[in-house]
């Protein structure tokens, strides 16, 4: 790839970095069109690899919130939806995977605008973490049902139980991928190369989260999000 590539690759992921740790979710929404455009043979493993550290420092800002028994029901349904993700991931074409993924961000955004509340109940919660397992490792994408999930909880509490269920999802997704060798070289060095644009995204988002108009960056964030989608669904 090229230095422009790699700029582009940056900015998005710093912006998007800063996002998820303002208001919850928002770094697959971004980054994943941007690299299903630049360059797919990254996807998943990049993303995942990136939103490791991103999620873990989130929910340690804010452990004291975490709703505990919702992550662990939500992990606990994780498990089939990553199996499910990887059979996908397994039979898609780089063509494919990028329909899948403008037609899963599409999704999420509407989803995420127009679905009935989610109350965190047992159910909700199982059901929740099958399809983050099946969307999230086939694509990066599964912020938006969680944050369904929670939208109507207080921001502390939605922001650190989302990174805390991505944390134990990614390492699951990534364990999976690897058994089954979709995980290569050098989706683990650009995921290495855009570490330091992440770091200095989250760290802003600590710095600006009480600050900012949640509303209206989640607003900007899922037309960016729709627009992306779109465009990654027409064939090419």
């Amino acid at each position: 790839m090229t230095t422009t590539t790699y700029a582009i690759a940056a900015v998005a992921t710093l912006l998007a970095s800063f996002v998820q740790g303002a208001i919850g979710i928002g770094f697959a929404l971004i980054v994943a069109p941007v690299l299903g455009i630049l360059a797919p043979t990254l996807l998943p493993v990049a993303l995942l690899v990136l939103m490791l550290p991103l999620n873990l420092l989130v929910a340690l800002r804010e452990r004291e919130a975490i709703d505990w028994r919702g992550s662990a029901w939500i992990s606990a349904g994780r498990l089939p939806g990553t199996l499910a993700g990887l059979a996908v991931l397994m039979v898609l074409s780089t063509q494919g995977l990028n329909q899948l993924i403008g037609a899963s961000t599409v999704l999420a955004v509407l989803v995420a605008l127009f679905a009935p509340v989610f109350r965190p109940g047992t159910g909700a919660c199982l059901t929740v973490g099958a399809i983050t397992g099946v969307t999230e490792t086939a694509t990066g994408v599964g912020g938006p049902p969680l944050a369904l999930l929670y939208q109507h909880r207080p921001g502390p509490e939605l922001r650190s139980t989302i990174a805390c269920c991505f944390v134990v999802g990614e390492v699951l997704s990534l364990l999976i991928l690897a058994m089954a060798g979709a995980v290569q070289q050098t989706q683990l060095w650009w995921a290495l190369a855009l570490l330091p644009p992440l770091l200095i995204g989250t760290v802003l988002s600590r710095i600006m989260h009480q600050r900012l108009d949640a509303k209206r960056l989640r607003q900007g964030v899922l037309l960016f999000a729709l627009l992306s989608g779109l465009f990654l669904m027409v064939p090419r």
